[in-house]
């Protein structure tokens, strides 16, 4: 009931032109079933009258007015009111078709809409409870499956419940003795339906994380390809993928002898129904209680009301797919983010200062950050070091809000960062992630990223200029219109780290954040950029996370971190003379004369 009511929550805007759908049916239904009474009343009163017969009741008020019994007049108007039925029929049941498809296709583009916008609000660690196959299988096979509910299934409900119902008057209007066989089924039927109903939804909910797992696996593989090549692994990703396969299939084919095996006792009770009520109606006619008519229009009905029954099994069955995949997407659409957005006005300075004081981290069960006291004026150059897991990504992307410190504070201009809307806070940095992802469009699109509309040409080139990636761009075929692969396929690590750069610096942003951003460029190409950097945009605040002291050597501050800790602080020439880790660094990492050869890199000026 409650996915139920959640899918409501999206179907009820639609839902006056889903009325207006019913209510096309209804009028073909009306017409479908009519057109039975018209064809007893050819052959009782036009084909095979005999007036010795008893003739009233339903067929006689149809036939009144129309012309005298056999008569020529009163074919031609039987056929007529036929036509204009079957017409009318055919036109209410394209109206029908286009109404309630029209709203379900709708229903699904807004479901896919608020999935994706809902991706982009969550938060990374609420993210990361999701595999990719997941995610995939929820905003696409889901929001598919779950909309049928509301347009087709319930409209074939609708019109089932309508049928069974004038169908049944109908048969008791002819007489009452018709409705027996089909009463004394309905509750076997019912129970049925029932445990038909129990089996199907476990085996669906099984189906649909089969093809998560697929989807999963086929995704991680599309991302590893070369990992996978360069390991000679591929025959143990196929036996993978196939595990996964099969388990869908066996599945599948037990969700299908289940099918059969149900719809075979279905069909049995529909069979009884039919010839059961047939049975009735021929000796009801041997009687003389009802003409051989009536007999047509019976039969006509029980098959619509078995056809329908059949049809409510079915749309009951594949509700319970819709069920799982709506709980599916309401599970995630419910989803609160850990990091959420505030409604407030507050806009902060193009020259902010930044200020983190007591800071801690805790992500999960583990503490990523402790007590970080960090004053970060307009203009400030700072310089994260420490080794692998101390901290420096957390503490970056708190800055922007990525991750809400669980301690302490972090202040923009004196207002706490959770004070102003996350779109405003995040406006104030330029991030270069040390995880760089390029997407699949051309050099310049990556490069104007941040401003597709504004951005200008010239505004591109300048980036690129500054970030050293012009001269590799015009080395490639197309230039900056090359069309890059996903996650920058075609590119060395180096150059997409200059991309990304470039895709910064045409942000405009007044804070740049490198996170281990130069880790894939050679020492020369590495201090290049950073000297363009810092003159081309020296007003500027700029954070660099980096594990080489090349990096960071001309900051006017560096910080190092140990298990979440700042240990140690102050001016390179500070550091080294403190003789503690960072100097160990620096005395390792220019040990050979590597720091100042200016030889690498050569091949790209």
């Amino acid at each position: 009931m409650h996915t139920f009511l959640f899918g409501l929550k999206y179907w009820k805007k639609y839902l006056p032109l889903s009325l207006l759908a019913k209510l096309f049916s209804l009028i073909a239904i009306l017409c479908d079933l009519f057109i039975p009474l018209i064809d007893a009343a050819f052959l009782d009163y036009v084909l095979a009258y005999d007036p010795s017969a008893p003739h009233e009741g339903l067929f006689a008020l149809l036939t009144e007015g129309l012309g005298a019994p056999g008569s020529v007049a009163l074919f031609a108007h039987l056929a007529i009111l036929f036509a204009a039925v079957f017409l009318l029929r055919v036109i209410v049941l394209y109206c029908k078709n286009v109404t309630f498809q029209w709203c379900g296709l709708r229903m699904e583009c807004t479901l896919r809409e608020q999935t994706y916008a809902k991706l982009l609000d969550l938060d990374g660690e609420t993210i990361s409870r999701y595999n990719m196959g997941e995610l995939l299988t929820t905003m696409n096979r889901d929001t598919i499956i779950f909309k049928e509910m509301y347009s087709r299934i319930f409209m074939n409900l609708f019109d089932s419940v309508i049928v069974i119902g004038i169908s049944c008057a109908l048969l008791a209007a002819m007489d009452v003795h018709l409705l027996i066989i089909p009463l004394c089924i309905a509750p076997f039927f019912v129970v049925a339906l029932c445990f038909y109903l129990s089996r199907s939804r476990k085996l669906f909910r099984a189906i649909r994380e089969g093809y998560s797992a697929i989807n999963l696996d086929v995704q991680e593989n599309i991302d590893a390809v070369r990992i996978v090549r360069s390991f000679a692994a591929e025959e143990r990703e196929i036996q993978k993928f196939d595990r996964c396969n099969g388990e869908v299939y066996d599945l599948s084919v037990k969700q299908v002898r289940l099918t059969a095996k149900y719809n075979s006792i279905f069909m049995g009770f529909q069979q009884i129904g039919y010839v059961g009520t047939v049975i009735v109606a021929v000796l009801l006619v041997l009687s003389g209680n009802i003409l051989i008519g009536s007999l047509t229009a019976a039969t006509t009905y029980v098959t619509r009301i078995i056809s329908h029954i059949t049809q409510i099994s079915r749309s009951c069955f594949m509700m319970q797919n819709q069920l799982v995949s709506g709980g599916r997407l309401k599970k995630f659409l419910t989803e609160e983010s850990a990091v959420p957005d505030c409604p407030s006005a507050l806009v902060a300075s193009t020259a902010p200062h930044i200020r983190l004081e007591h800071v801690s981290l805790t992500l999960g069960e583990k503490q990523v950050l402790r007590g970080i006291d960090l004053d970060l004026p307009y203009g400030k150059k700072v310089g994260v070091m420490g080794g692998t897991g101390s901290g420096k990504s957390a503490l970056l992307k708190s800055l922007s809000r990525i991750f809400d410190v669980t301690g302490g504070s972090i202040t923009i201009d004196g207002h706490d960062l959770r004070e102003y809307p996350l779109e405003a806070v995040r406006a104030e940095y330029g991030y270069v992630f040390q995880d760089v992802f390029l997407f699949s469009n051309t050099v310049d699109a990556n490069i104007a990223f941040a401003r597709p509309e504004t951005c200008s040409e010239a505004e591109v080139y300048a980036a690129a200029e500054t970030a050293q990636a012009a001269r590799f761009i015009e080395k490639l075929e197309s230039g900056y219109a090359t069309i890059v692969g996903e996650r920058g396929i075609g590119l060395s690590g180096g150059q997409k780290q200059r991309v990304s750069i470039a895709r910064a610096l045409v942000k405009g942003a007044p804070v740049l954040i490198l996170d281990d951003a130069s880790s894939a460029l050679d020492m020369a190409t590495e201090k290049r950029v950073l000297a363009a950097l810092k003159r081309e945009c020296p007003e500027k605040t700029l954070l660099i996370a980096a594990h080489r002291v090349s990096s960071v050597m001309d900051c006017d501050e560096i910080v190092f971190l140990r298990d979440g800790e700042i240990v140690e602080r102050g001016t390179a020439e500070e550091l080294i003379r403190l003789n503690g880790a960072f100097a160990a660094i620096w005395r390792l990492q220019t040990s050979d004369g590597q720091l100042d050869d200016s030889s690498y890199g050569k091949g790209e000026l």
